[in-house]
Order: C-alpha cells, then structure tokens, then sequence
C-alpha cells in the first residue's frame, strides 16, 4: 500500500514494530520513511490520513494519539478501494486457499494479454518482481483475504473491494484467532455473495460442498468450475510432472483448450481453471490464455525451488492449512515420482500452535517419505491445554507408518537433515513465515558438504 500511494504522487512514511528486510530494503529504495516502534511522536508533521493496518489494536500509542488529535484515519482495506478500486472493474480472488497463486496468475495473464491491469495481492509476482502494480488498464485484481479489516472495523477485508467478478475457490475452517467455526467464516463469505451486484458474475468451484451452498444465494450470475459434472468449466486430462502442469479445459462440456503452467498439481490446474473462466468472461481468445499460462513465472513462496545442489532439490511453499499441506505435498509428489519426497513444517499460524486441527493434521502427510516438524513457539494468550503438539503428530504420523521426527528448534532440524538427506531428495519447507531462513541455510550447508 505505501509503494502504491508513493507511485500515485503521494508523500508517504510509516510506523512498524521491526522493520528488516527485504520490505526495509523495498520501502528504502522508494524513498518512504519508516519509524521502528510505535510512538505518538511519529505522527509529526500532522499527516492528511492515516491508513491503520489490521495488526495495531486500539491501546496501540498511534491509535490514541490519532483519536486525540482528531486525524482522520481508514483501514487498508478502505484505503485501497477508494484510491484504486473505485474507477477500475474489481476482479477479487477468495476462498480458504489458493488466494495468492490464483490473483498472481490473474493479474500475469492479463498482463500478458497488453490490458496493464492495477493488483494488490498476498504474494511477490515473479513476473513484476512485486505484489502491487498501479497500471492504467480497466481492470483491478484483488486478493480478497476473509481476515479481519482493522480494530474498529471487524469484518472481513474482501467486502470493501467492490466485486463485479469474484473467483471463489474454497471455504474451510480457518484463522481460529478469530473465528469461532466453520459457521462464522461461512457468514463471511455468505456476506461476500450477497455484496456483489446484479449484473456481477462469480466464479466457483463447485466441488466444494460449503461452496455450492454458498454459491446458491447469489443474486448475481454464478460460473461453476472444477472436476464435477455441475461445473460450467470441467478440469480433464490432467498431467503433473516436474516442469508442471498440463490439462484440458471443457466449457459447456467441449474442448476450449489444452494449458499448460509451471505449477505442478491438481489444485494448481484448478486454479488456473477458475483464472481461464475469468478471462473467457472478459472475452480473450483461447490462444491467448494459453500463452499467458505458459509463460507465468510463478509465485515466491509457493513452491518455489530455492535451489538445487548436490541433487537435493529444496522447495519453499507457504502451506500450514491442513488441507494446503495435503495438496501440496500430494503434487510435489505427483511432479517428482520415483524420488524421496521430505517435508519440514513449522506451525506458525495462529491456527496451526491451538490444537484445532490437531487430528486432522496426522491426515495430511501421507504424500511424504519422511516427515520433519518444529516445535512452535507457544502462543502467550492460549491456555497449554488448547495449543498444538508436534510431539502428538509426529507420533500419529508414525503410527500411521510415515516416518517422523520433530525437534525444538530450526538449529536441530538442519543438524539432522544434513546427516539424513541424499542426492535425488525433494525437500519441502512448509511455512507462511521465514522459519529463520532454513531454505538458504540448507541449501549452504549443502554447498559446503
């Protein structure tokens, strides 16, 4: 959001508890000043606005000092839709999983297809080498996350993008911070269908049993997609190897075309199904999304090879979701047959330290040969009886005849993946933070071996 309005000729500085690259390096070389701490004095010279992120609370000293001096202020979500979205078609991505990859591959190819579009989403795109751009085209694809949108402001961030087209990808119990269940984030999205307009259109996977019956109160036009026999779209003749991904996609039941990606899996190829319908909605030829799936670069963090050395391929990918790490392995496992498949996980989410999808985690590596988990760092505000245990899993997974082993800290995973991992392995780091930077870590300890 700063580099969009520095971009738009604003003057811009900020505030953040630690600032550290790379968004310290990003922001520096845009010239934008960031203070590190919070404090009323920051707010010196008296700013026109204050655009409020989702992580300050209410006691935060910026907060009180904006409501003593009377500054007017909006939440991140306000601001980018009255600065970029009012005057462009929102094209909004949603749904438990899958948000960041679908948006990059949205806003990519109608990047390739000359349409310039404006995006802010959850991810750097390869292909722009960051998670915004401000360009001069029609269209604004937004990454509609279903998280809280500010202290004063509660509900979800997706419902202030406008949505006259919105891609709905999945709806699963999630972000146990702040939902109660599977019902309150159901309201979300039911919230979500019910802003669109009439004339709107979304795009759903139909495979999904909460999505249908989501889905099923649209007011607006509703474009199914996936697998089953309902989808207006229909994924068929799916290959998965190592460079990626191919399949057919049928509209109406007939070939539209063959398409092929860098992203290897099943849930990758529906992803992209969902952006193909998308672009039919807007009127590019076949030919033109297929060029402009081949040539997408991908998305940092999710799987992205980091590096191969001595033949051990290390992948980064964002997953901690159950149902993510199922998928996700599950395609690592598809593209790299015949190959040793070792996962590492950190559960850092807020989700993932409570014991609310303890149980169905031992559920979600059966895709790994062998399987290596941190210890989380406990959660202050959770009673002990109510968090995760890698302990627990690690024994489930075993139990279940996945090898397993889980260690206190990243220091002692990579002392024991240096004596276990060989040429031909598929190392795949799970995480949605740094996890203190054991991908180059590794892949350095490889190098000196």
């Amino acid at each position: 959001m700063a580099g969009m309005l520095k971009s738009a000729g604003f003057a811009v500085s900020g505030s953040d508890q630690q600032v550290y690259p790379p968004m310290s390096d990003f922001l520096a070389k845009m010239d934008i000043d960031v203070a590190s701490g919070y404090r009323a004095e920051n707010l010196e010279p008296r700013p026109d606005l204050v655009v409020v992120g989702n992580v300050v609370r209410r006691e935060n000293p910026e907060a009180l000092a904006l409501a003593e001096l009377a500054i007017p202020y909006v939440s991140f979500p306000q601001a980018l839709s009255h600065f970029f979205i009012a005057d462009k078609q929102s094209l909004v991505v949603t749904g438990t999983h899958g948000k960041t990859t679908t948006a990059s591959l949205l806003a990519s190819l109608l990047h390739f297809a000359r349409l310039d579009p404006s995006f802010m989403i959850g991810g750097i795109v390869q292909a722009f080498g960051r998670n915004y751009n401000v360009g001069g085209g029609r269209y604004f694809v937004a990454e509609g996350d279903e998280y809280d949108t500010a202290f004063f402001d509660k509900g979800p961030k997706f419902l202030h993008y406008r949505s006259q087209i919105a891609i709905l990808t999945s709806i699963e119990f999630d972000h146990a911070d702040i939902y109660a269940d599977l019902e309150a984030v159901k309201s979300s999205f039911f919230k979500l269908v019910k802003s669109m307009p009439p004339d709107g259109c979304l795009v759903a996977c139909l495979d999904d049993p909460v999505v249908r019956e989501v889905a099923a109160t649209a007011a607006c036009r509703v474009v199914g997609y996936g697998q089953g026999e309902w989808g207006d779209w229909v994924l068929a003749d799916l290959e998965v190897r190592p460079e990626g991904t191919a399949f057919t996609a049928l509209r109406g039941g007939k070939p539209w075309g063959r398409f092929r990606n860098v992203l290897p899996g099943r849930h990758n190829a529906l992803n992209s199904l969902a952006v193909i319908a998308v672009l039919a909605e807007l009127g590019l030829a076949p030919e033109v999304v297929a060029g402009g799936l081949a040539a997408f670069e991908g998305v940092k963090r999710r799987q992205e090879v980091r590096g191969v050395v001595r033949g051990v391929t290390v992948i980064d990918d964002f997953a901690h979701h159950p149902t993510a790490v199922r998928e996700t392995l599950a395609a690592l496992a598809a593209a790299y047959s015949g190959r040793r498949l070792i996962a590492v996980f950190e559960p850092r989410t807020n989700s993932s330290r409570r014991n609310v999808f303890q149980d169905v985690y031992a559920e979600s590596f059966g895709a790994a040969d062998l399987v290596v988990v941190r210890e989380p760092v406990p959660l202050a505000n959770v009673p002990e009886a109510e968090r995760f245990s890698s302990a627990r899993l690690v024994s489930e997974l075993n139990d279940r005849g996945v090898a397993s082993r889980y260690f206190p800290t990243t220091e002692d995973i990579l002392d024991y993946l240096a004596g276990v991992v060989r040429s031909g392995d598929v190392v795949a780091i799970l995480s949605n933070g740094g996890f203190d930077n054991i991908h180059q870590r590794l892949l350095e300890d490889l190098h000196r071996r």
